[in-house]
């Protein structure tokens, strides 16, 4: 199994929160960079159709989770519901979608979360009904035990799992208040133990929590990897568009490459792109 290149990694590009910093520049971007797959990990803007109706024409093997502020503020579901309507199957909460070609099993994990332990919100709850954690947690093990055992496995959050660390800069810190904690999503955590007991789990991709600390702590720390050899990759680097004094204007993506048969990630990165496809600065990332 290879890439939509032939080669023998598959080439994953991931979009961390957008915050509207998302236009036709990006699509170009894309054409010229030739991911194999397209990850986003949500809160795309605070509820506005414009980037899901953008997203549904992208030609590109492409997964969306949606956040917290894509519900818009708006407790009725309706604001959440017309994105779900527009981005169609490219949407994957709590739910399946394999990527056929670059041969890719995304699960996504809860949508609408803002972290902090489990609370489903109103619109979430509008669209979905009632979930309580343990069921959102077999929701998401399920996805992921329905996925083809051949494809390498990438758990699609919009918030990380909790247990990565009670510290500001770790990759789901609390940052904002003096006293802080582990801001994970504990029914993610427990779905991550669950689908071990029958598959791996090589990848986790989410964001919410930036990169850049309130109060003036620094910057996160947005990989980890635990012992049973799962990387956890943070891909909220925010704002994402981005410009350079010397080079103008540039474009985050997070970057991954994993092995095609195994899933094991090869190499993580994040990366500062020109409009014209050229690579102005990268950061590799080590756990």
């Amino acid at each position: 199994m290879a890439g939509i290149h032939g080669g023998e990694e598959i080439r994953i590009a991931i979009a961390g929160d957008l915050h509207d910093h998302w236009d036709e520049t990006d699509h170009a971007l894309l054409e010229r960079i030739r991911p194999d797959a397209l990850l986003l990990v949500g809160d795309l803007s605070e509820g506005r159709s414009r980037i899901p109706a953008m997203l549904r024409h992208l030609p590109l093997p492409m997964a969306c989770i949606l956040g917290n502020h894509d519900t818009g503020r708006d407790a009725s579901g309706a604001v959440l519901q017309r994105q779900l309507d527009l981005l169609g199957e490219h949407h994957c909460g709590w739910g399946l979608r394999e990527l056929r070609p670059p041969g890719l099993a995304v699960v996504g994990a809860r949508p609408g979360t803002a972290g902090g332990g489990y609370r489903l919100n109103r619109a979430t709850r509008a669209v979905y009904g009632p979930v309580d954690l343990w069921e959102s947690a077999d929701r998401i093990t399920r996805a992921a035990l329905a996925a083809d055992q051949t494809l390498p496995l990438v758990l699609l959050a919009h918030c990380g799992p909790s247990g990565l660390g009670n510290q500001p800069q770790d990759p789901c810190g609390r940052d904002w208040k003096k006293r802080a904690g582990d801001w994970g999503d504990q029914d993610l955590a427990l779905a991550i133990g669950q689908i071990r007991r029958h598959r791996g789990v090589p990848l986790v991709v989410f964001g919410h929590m930036h990169h850049s600390l309130k109060r003036g702590l620094g910057l996160r720390r947005s990989i980890h990897r635990d012992v049973a050899g799962t990387t956890y990759l943070n891909a909220a680097c925010v704002p994402r568009h981005g410009v350079d004094g010397e080079r103008g204007a540039l474009r985050h993506f997070s970057w991954v490459s994993l092995e095609p048969a195994t899933g094991s990630v090869r190499h993580v990165s994040h990366r500062w792109y020109g409009p014209d496809g050229s690579l102005h600065y990268e950061e590799t990332l080590r756990c």
